[in-house]
């Protein structure tokens, strides 16, 4: 199925995103790396060129209306469609717990977990609607499960990061909506948590690898016909929202 296959892949020069864009094209698609600082997406476009693969930088910042259109339009002057989508760029800057957390802190997750990736998603919908078999894949995370915050015996149970958690839980529902709207056509729209994955995000802590933490997202980028739309999921399967 990859074949051939255009993909735009945010906040990818680096962490996971940059895995899943390794990921990708080691299974023949052409890859965007969409970096809000162009020289790093060109360095690290350069790498995986390196290593054989195509992978082409985007000038992409997320947050900011005309650099997403002029990225929308280079990927269409340049390939004329999109096949996947990966919204992975996010941040995590809680500066407080919930009853104390910033309101600046609050609106900058937001600006760039919530309405980065709807402003993406609408700019690249029309390239993916010329796709046979488009898929869309929304890095989540189980900070954003309802279900999982509120269950006491969750191993993260005590991870309560207002912004972080709840613009997740936020992506999830916007991959409800979306895959709502798209269900009668072929595009598929899903929600990844790939894990406690060790990134610059979190200083490394986290106990899973990058590689690990790709999986599950590419797995749903590269989904054939019969595949699921509308959920969340991690390596395990399904997740409850």
């Amino acid at each position: 199925m990859s074949k051939g296959r255009v993909a735009v892949v945010t906040g990818a020069n680096k962490g996971i995103g940059l895995e899943i864009a390794r990921q990708l094209a080691r299974e023949g698609v052409r890859v965007y790396l969409g970096a809000r600082d162009e020289a790093r997406g060109r360095e690290a476009a350069e790498k995986l060129r390196g290593e054989g693969l195509d992978a082409r930088p985007l000038r992409l910042d997320v947050t900011d209306d005309a650099s997403v259109a002029a990225a929308a339009a280079f990927v269409d002057e340049d390939a004329g469609r999109l096949d996947i989508l990966v919204n992975n760029a996010g941040i995590a800057i809680d500066d407080g717990p919930p009853s104390r957390v910033s309101m600046d802190a609050l609106r900058c997750t937001y600006e760039t977990n919530v309405f980065g990736l709807v402003r993406v998603t609408q700019a690249l919908l029309p390239l993916l609607r010329r796709s046979d078999a488009g898929r869309i894949v929304n890095l989540s995370s189980g900070l954003g499960s309802l279900a999982l915050n509120s269950d006491p015996s969750w191993p993260f149970a005590s991870v309560k990061f207002l912004a972080y958690n709840s613009s997740k839980s936020a992506v999830n529902a916007i991959t409800v909506q979306l895959a709502w709207e798209l269900r009668e056509t072929k595009l598929k729209v899903n929600a990844a948590d790939p894990g406690y994955v060790a990134t610059d995000m979190n200083r490394h802590q986290g106990e899973r690898s990058v590689e690990q933490g790709a999986a599950t997202p590419v797995r749903l980028a590269l989904l054939p016909a019969d595949g699921p739309t509308g959920g969340y999921f991690n390596d395990e399967g399904p997740l409850p929202w």
